[in-house]
């Protein structure tokens, strides 16, 4: 992901034009007031009447060509800065989703929420309105200063004295206030997080009846972002009237001291009106002077936690030059596998093949590893020690888009989106797969019978992470999606957990009339795995046992008494 100013680079054209418009309509600012000038002195002074239809002319050009130039201005800054926010987020959330799985096992989704939406919005802001008026309040202040400088130079005086004591005060606010904007920015991604989690998992909020813990837990978040949002206000209170008082107390002072210079003959009473009427435009960037010192400060903030993401590297690399490989034949192999995450032992010394088209199970008590194979398969994670090999060469040679585009994954914890069921069997490939494919996947993995009895079918939109859908139903869409994708590698992390055993013996013994299919079965129920070339029993990251389902029961070991565990009483 790029710096943020090469965003705002791409579009220089945008911001050269609005520059040059933004000159433009400075200029006439700065001519309206000698126009006041002339009619003051010449026109009502020396009654040369004949100039007042100039001056009425000048004043309908200033006045339709500075609203002209000032909308085309904003315009133009508007598209510079939608088309960089655009790019910054589509690159910010294409980083993200390089990233590893380590990445996203430290962070929180509210949080990632907050920093594309609302930090890329506030520098979005920071590159349209706020190089827009950074900039038209320095040529606004230099073009001010010369025009007044012209006028009265000792008038002037007055006016640029407090141009300093308005910039001490402006950094002051700009130092008090910076820490409490990042401070906001965090509590906001604390708080997202919060209601995203909260709403994510209203049913099992209500089904332990936890809404008024919850909403006391949202609570004290929202109370802590009301007293940083409080401490803010307070800052601007504390600075922003001193800014306000000195700028309206300005124009009566020079008033004052350029009306005894005018009773002294020093100006003219025009010039003195020019001059107010200058002084009056120089309170406007003075005021503009706390707004930006807020809003580039804010932005600051938010552009350090955007790229504090950026500068996270994904601890998944691909080799220079991969190998290349449409489809692989499907043989699989661990060597020596070891994996430690965060200095805690997962896995250790995993060795077993799997030959194109068989099937091999992994059974194993809870936190037993099993998962963890599937996850250095895929490459979520990479291999403390030890090598994975697909069709004997090392998964580590291959892309990381050919190596998953060969294995079909249904993940443990079904997730599908909110969209209809039939996008949710495509996700795979949605160019590649057809209605017939589809609807075979649907039928191999029992989810056609269902299907067909709602109302729009394929065509029904389900709710976010399939609401409206039992366990089991989730699970055979889930089954479907792996199936239509076609991959030559399916694996099943305890896919079948939430159907009968019935249901599973019959989209087993369907999967299973598949040629050619190379299967890892990951499960805790012996039904799952029983019909498997090899099982491979874990115990803390290591394999204790290993053989057919015949094999193991023979050996009377731990597989032995979880079938016994899982079968009593069935065969009485």
């Amino acid at each position: 992901m790029k710096k943020t100013s090469t965003y705002i680079l791409r579009y220089w054209y945008f911001y050269l034009i609005g520059l040059a418009l933004m000159v433009f309509s400075v200029t006439l600012d700065m001519v309206s007031p000698r126009v006041k000038e002339v009619l003051v002195d010449k026109v009502l002074k020396e009654g040369k009447y004949d100039l007042l239809k100039w001056i009425i002319l000048a004043v309908v050009i200033i006045t339709i060509g500075r609203a002209v130039s000032g909308y085309f201005k904003e315009l133009v800054f508007d598209i510079a800065g939608v088309n960089m926010c655009y790019r910054l987020r589509k690159d910010l959330f294409k980083h993200i989703q390089g990233l590893s799985y380590r990445f996203f096992d430290r962070s929180n989704t509210g949080e990632l929420m907050a920093r594309i939406k609302d930090d890329a919005e506030k520098i979005w802001y920071a590159a349209s309105f706020g190089i827009m008026l950074t900039v038209e309040v320095i040529f606004h202040s230099i073009f001010l200063v010369i025009m007044m400088v012209s006028i009265s130079p000792l008038l002037s005086i007055i006016a640029f004295v407090t141009m300093p004591i308005i910039g001490y005060i402006a950094m002051k606010l700009e130092k008090d206030i910076g820490q409490t904007y990042e401070d906001i920015s965090e509590q906001n991604a604390e708080m997202n997080v919060v209601a995203q989690e909260n709403l994510s998992g209203v049913r099992l909020v209500k089904a332990f009846a936890r809404e008024k813990f919850e909403i006391g837990k949202f609570l004290k978040k929202n109370e802590v972002y009301y007293d940083l949002n409080m401490k803010q206000t307070e800052i601007i209170a504390k600075y922003n009237p001193a800014i306000q008082y000195i700028t309206k107390i300005l124009p009566a002072i020079v008033i004052l001291f350029g009306g005894i210079m005018v009773i002294n003959k020093s100006i003219s009473l025009g010039k003195l009106v020019a001059f107010v009427a200058y002084v009056d435009m120089i309170v406007w960037p003075m005021e503009m002077i706390g707004w930006l010192t807020s809003s580039m400060t804010e932005a600051a903030a938010s552009n350090k936690k955007l790229r504090k993401i950026a500068n996270e590297k994904s601890e998944i690399i691909e080799v220079e030059n991969p190998v290349e490989v449409e489809k692989v034949e499907g043989t699989i192999e661990f060597r020596n596998v070891s994996l430690e995450l965060n200095d805690t032992s997962i896995l250790e010394d995993i060795s077993f093949k799997v030959e194109k088209g068989k099937t091999i199970g992994i059974m194993g008590n809870t936190g037993s590893g099993k998962s963890s194979l599937i996850n250095l398969l895929v490459r979520f994670y990479d291999t403390t020690k030890g090598e994975i090999l697909l069709d004997g060469v090392n998964i580590k040679e291959y892309k990381l888009k050919d190596l998953r585009a060969n294995i079909a994954l249904v993940m443990q914890d079904v997730f599908l989106f909110s969209d209809s069921i039939e996008e949710n069997i495509r996700l795979g490939g949605s160019d590649q797969i057809s209605d017939a494919d589809m609807e075979e996947a649907a039928r191999i993995s029992g989810a056609k019978e269902f299907i067909e009895k709602l109302e729009k079918k394929y065509k029904t939109v389900i709710g976010e992470r399939g609401i409206g859908l039992s366990g089991g139903q989730k699970q055979r869409i889930s089954i479907a999606r792996a199936i239509a994708k076609k991959s030559p590698i399916i694996v099943f992390d305890d896919s079948t957990s939430a159907l009968d055993m019935e249901t599973e013996k019959k989209i087993q013994h369907e999967i299973g009339s598949m040629k050619g299919i190379t299967q890892i079965v990951v499960a805790h129920r012996i039904s799952a795995v029983r019909n498997a070339d090899e099982i491979i029993v874990l115990k803390r990251g290591q394999i204790v046992e290993r053989g057919t389902h015949d094999e193991l029961m023979k050996l009377q070991g731990r597989y032995f008494r979880t079938f016994n565990e899982q079968y009593e009483g069935f065969f009485e």
